[in-house]
């Protein structure tokens, strides 16, 4: 078992930035953070949710996206980027990292939330006039 696979050891590795919530899932692990999923944990590797606006930073360290086999092929989760390793040894650096992440789970959940529409509901004590 690597570290990574265990709450604890990502718990003191998430310190700086605050409460993370290792939760398992899919053979893997999401991580959390104000009830919003931050990253995931697969094959001893973390991932970082991202989006247009941080992608590039994973991109200047050379890191991809998520990426895992199933029978048809292997398919890229490309909300989820490879956490830097150098990160492990700068907490400080990993914090501003995950609160990134939060950032975009947070613009995420929002654009989400506004894409619902509110259904249209009669006022109470109104009935609707019937047609005969």
């Amino acid at each position: 078992m690597s570290s990574y696979e265990d709450p604890d050891y990502i718990a003191e590795l998430f310190v700086a930035f605050g409460p993370v919530k290792v939760r398992r899932m899919f053979g893997g692990a999401g991580l959390f953070a104000d009830g919003l999923m931050i990253g995931l944990v697969d094959n001893g590797v973390i991932y970082l949710k991202a989006d247009e606006h941080t992608i590039p930073a994973f991109e200047r360290e050379s890191l991809g996206p998520f990426t895992y086999e199933t029978k048809s092929g292997t398919h890229t989760l490309a909300s989820y980027w490879r956490m830097p390793e150098r990160l492990n040894d700068d907490s400080d650096e990993l914090a501003r990292w995950a609160r990134l992440a939060l950032d975009v789970a947070q613009r995420t959940a929002q654009r989400k939330s506004s894409v619902r529409q509110p259904r249209a509901q009669t006022k109470p004590g109104r009935k609707r006039a019937s047609r005969k």
